[in-house]
């Protein structure tokens, strides 16, 4: 082609805002540095708990102005992108490339079966030619269940597909669609009639792999089905058995077509062999069994990965991904388009803070401008060869006629061969999950993995279209959340500390804007210690009449009083923007918190002891099966505290010691011998209150609530003994 021919596929263009955050970002700085002033000139003379809780709120508040200056390097610029369908059929629609797309499961318990069949029949639905669509499902469970899931899935799919394109049905997840389309519009009777049919089958579905999961197992009258159910006849466990690969529908046998004649795409199921003394390295493991099985059986260029909580929300999402890929300018070395994470199941006002806003709408945008987005595990395109290695040389080009060319092998005869990539020992002395594949030895396989393929000359690229790409669930209960954040942190601190530290691993590959945007996410962990201080040591110092803060009459309060009053509006301002509420940004600042106390300290901690070697790397799946009541709640925007949890000990001790303080000083006012000084403890104060006001629904599941998912006894006694030894000895 010509470079006057030359049409784009996608566009970018910079995102607003950019001066009212400079106005911001400046006037921060300079209150920053007056601050540090402030704290140099008036250190303490006097030795004593003065002077060593002076310098204990300096070191946090440093801190807080490193991370703060860390964090500016992943909002200062923007780029938002925009794909063109249109050219891409008109110039590509002959070459469009095959795809293969992988869905990842790990326990049925967790992850509902239906749950990951609604999944795997909303990507086979994709708005694209099916013969060149191949589905792998990866049960790292290795549960008949899934499998039997998996196969009424191949059965209901010849009648789903062509039902969703014959009606340009959008939500190509069954059940997200029958829960938003509850009756049948009357205006259409050929549509009308085939709805009731297709709702009449999906019922059929739901209601044997309901009765399936409720039994535990598939029944003796099921397994001839499907001979696929004859591998767990052999005595299979979930942490040991042999390599299961079965292909449920193969687009070259005659009568693997839907019910109107048309080719269906290729659906494949995957158990990986595990064996006791083997390590399966988890999703990463999995994704790279997934990676050489379909090298062999279908080798699509563009690889798709997805969490089984992650069904598709907008048909065209293929389409729009190859809009990057294949633009014959701008697409050569990106190596993976990252969708956005969101989820179908938040609440209005998002009470866990599950949503991730502005780290969605303004942080992604800015590390796209740097060099492109974390790789963040799921909702992600991929090229193949970026995934398995291969570093990007400057001004190769790739010919997708020519790969298109490339025939794929007869199945058949080859099903028992392939099987053998996925043998736990086939790793052995090689270079997967080191130089090949998903990287081993992290909680955070996705993060270390997308900086590596970076380092390796290509970069990548964010989208948000205004449909969203994918729709996931989100944790229902604050343990879950709290849980999966500790995972992350502690993943994310692992890689700083490793050698795929940004600013080490990352030097001379990647611009320095995006070695330090890394370090925003690598130093969730080391947060905690700052944050817990500042919610406990004032306060304990209100109780010692110690003031750490300058006089509320002295013009050094100016500074501290911007810095809290622009801080806490530019964020509400950032959220609203991005679509939350004004409760919506209350519960964020909560879980914000709570973070930061619980989960990043946890994450921590652990990072510590397992390079001390008292720690092994674990991995903590996120559950998306729970009670009944639970859910009621959580729609209703009732935290639940039901379980007993360290992690909850440590919440409610903070939020009662922080409302005993606040009693005995309202007490001391009443009766007018306030025993501080509340001119010089103004701001010590307010920041007490603040912690309380946070706290409002943490006191109600200790002191109001009667239901399940209040405070357990055993939790709030414990709690209130702490607190009330701080108290003490404070007091």
């Amino acid at each position: 082609m010509e470079k006057n021919d030359y049409i784009p596929l996608f566009e970018s263009k910079a995102a607003k805002w950019r001066g009212v955050y400079c106005f911001y970002a400046i006037s921060m700085a300079v209150s920053i540095s007056l601050i540090c002033i402030h704290r140099v000139i008036h250190f303490p003379h006097q030795h004593g708990l003065t002077r060593w809780t002076w310098i204990g709120i300096s070191m946090a508040e440093l801190w807080f102005i490193i991370y703060w200056i860390i964090t500016q390097f992943v909002r200062y610029r923007a780029v938002s992108r925009y794909t063109f369908k249109d050219r891409l059929s008109r110039r590509y629609e002959d070459d469009l490339p095959r795809v293969d797309i992988f869905v990842c499961t790990a326990d049925p318990q967790l992850e509902p079966p239906l749950m990951v069949a609604d999944t795997v029949l909303s990507v086979m639905a994709y708005d694209y030619p099916p013969e060149k669509l191949s589905v792998y499902l990866s049960d790292d469970g290795c549960s008949d269940m899934v499998f039997y899931a998996l196969y009424e899935a191949s059965k209901f799919s010849r009648v789903w597909l062509p039902f969703c394109k014959s009606f340009n049905v959008e939500l190509r997840a069954p059940k997200a669609y029958f829960s938003a389309v509850k009756q049948v519009p009357s205006d259409d009777p050929t549509f009308a009639k085939e709805w009731r049919e297709v709702k009449k089958l999906y019922n059929e579905m739901e209601a044997q792999i309901t009765d399936i999961m409720k039994l535990g197992r598939v029944p003796d009258h099921l397994r001839k089905h499907h001979k696929g159910l004859r591998e767990w006849e052999l005595g299979v466990s979930r942490s040991n058995h042999h390599t299961i690969l079965q292909v449920l529908i193969d687009r070259r046998g005659t009568k693997e077509v839907d019910i109107e004649g048309k080719p269906l795409p290729m659906l494949v199921y995957l158990a990986r062999e595990k064996r006791p003394g083997y390590p399966h390295n988890f999703k990463a493991g999995s994704m790279n069994a997934l990676i050489r099985v379909s090298s062999t059986i279908s080798n699509g260029p563009i690889i798709l990965n997805l969490d089984c909580d992650h069904n598709s929300n907008n048909s065209q999402s293929v389409r729009e991904a190859l809009c990057f890929f294949m633009d014959d300018e701008q697409g050569h070395d990106i190596a993976y388009v990252q969708y956005s994470q969101c989820f179908d199941n938040i609440t209005r006002n998002d009470l866990y803070g599950s949503s991730l806003r502005v780290p969605n709408e303004v942080e992604l945008l800015a590390l796209d401008a740097h060099g492109g987005p974390l790789y963040i595990g799921s909702c992600c395109f991929h090229r193949r060869n970026a995934l398995t290695g291969k570093k990007y040389k400057k001004g190769s080009l790739i010919n997708w006629k020519q790969v298109n060319e490339i025939q794929e092998p007869e199945r058949e005869n080859l099903l028992e061969e392939i099987a053998k990539f996925a043998n736990c020992s086939y790793e052995e002395n090689s270079s997967w999950g080191k130089e090949m594949g998903l990287k081993y030895g992290c909680p955070v396989e996705d993060v270390v993995t997308g900086l590596s393929i970076k380092c390796k000359g290509w970069r990548s690229v964010h989208f948000n279209p205004g449909r969203k790409g994918f729709m996931g669930v989100a944790p229902v209960t604050l343990l879950s959340t709290l849980i999966q954040h500790t995972r992350w942190s502690e993943g994310n601190f692992q890689i700083f500390l490793s050698k795929y530290c940004p600013l080490i691993y990352g030097h001379g590959k990647i611009p320095i804007q995006l070695q330090i945007s890394y370090l925003c996410y690598n130093l969730w962990g080391a947060n905690c210690l700052a944050t817990l201080y500042y919610v406990t040591i004032p306060t304990f110092c209100l109780l010692k009449g110690i003031n750490l803060f300058p006089q509320l009459s002295s013009n050094w309060i100016l500074p501290y009083a911007y810095v809290l009053l622009a801080k806490y509006t530019y964020s509400l301002g950032e959220f609203l923007r991005c679509g939350g509420t004004l409760k919506g940004w209350y519960n964020d600042q909560r879980m914000w918190l709570y973070n930061r106390v619980t989960s990043y300290l946890f994450g921590f901690c652990q990072t510590i002891m397992r390079y001390l070697g008292f720690a092994k790397l674990d991995f903590a799946i996120t559950g998306k099966n729970v009670d009944g009541d639970v859910i009621k709640r959580f729609e209703q925007e009732i935290m639940e505290f039901g379980e007993a949890s360290s992690m909850f000990t440590i919440l409610a001790t903070i939020a009662l010691f922080n409302l005993l303080t606040s009693i005995s000083i309202a007490r001391s006012i009443i009766i007018k011998k306030p025993a501080t000084d509340l001119d010089s403890c103004a701001l010590q104060i307010i920041l007490n209150g603040v912690v309380i006001i946070i706290n409002l629904p943490l006191f109600e599941a200790l002191f109001l609530r009667k239901d399940q998912g209040c405070m357990p006894t055993s939790v709030t006694c414990q709690s209130i003994i702490l607190a009330v030894l701080a108290y003490m000895l404070g007091y």
